[in-house]
């Protein structure tokens, strides 16, 4: 069975290595990106079976990339989830709008939640 593949697109490297420890490394490849055009990037040539995105990114916020990952043929129909500090209404509608599958709080949400939202969209 071949690996799915995950596209981590978050500057915190303290999360990102929560998330790759709870990742079975026989089940999921992770690809991970710091930055939102670095992320674009990597979602067109990694072609990721999901990816999970951060809105508070340096330069350009996810809200941007997210935009840019809808609107592109190539990577339009992965599922995002968003994984933001970012907890208002306001900021959740705007990402279910934009095309997110989801929209998980980090300090609401631990990595088992992350996980199971992960196993729910990637199929």
């Amino acid at each position: 069975m071949a690996k799915k593949k995950i596209l981590i697109i978050e500057d915190d490297k303290s999360l990102v290595n929560l998330i790759k420890d709870a990742i079975n490394p026989k089940k999921y490849e992770v690809v991970l990106a710091l930055e939102a055009k670095e992320g674009s990037s990597k979602a067109i040539t990694e072609n990721p079976d999901i990816i999970l995105l951060d809105i508070l990114l340096p330069e350009e916020d996810g809200f941007a990339c997210l935009r840019y990952l809808k609107d592109h043929p190539k990577t339009a129909k992965i599922p995002v989830i968003i994984l933001s500090n970012l907890g208002q209404d306001e900021e959740i509608r705007k990402g279910i709008e934009l095309g997110a599958k989801d929209y998980l709080v980090k300090a609401d949400s631990s990595i088992d939640d992350i996980m199971q939202k992960v196993e729910k969209y990637i199929n």
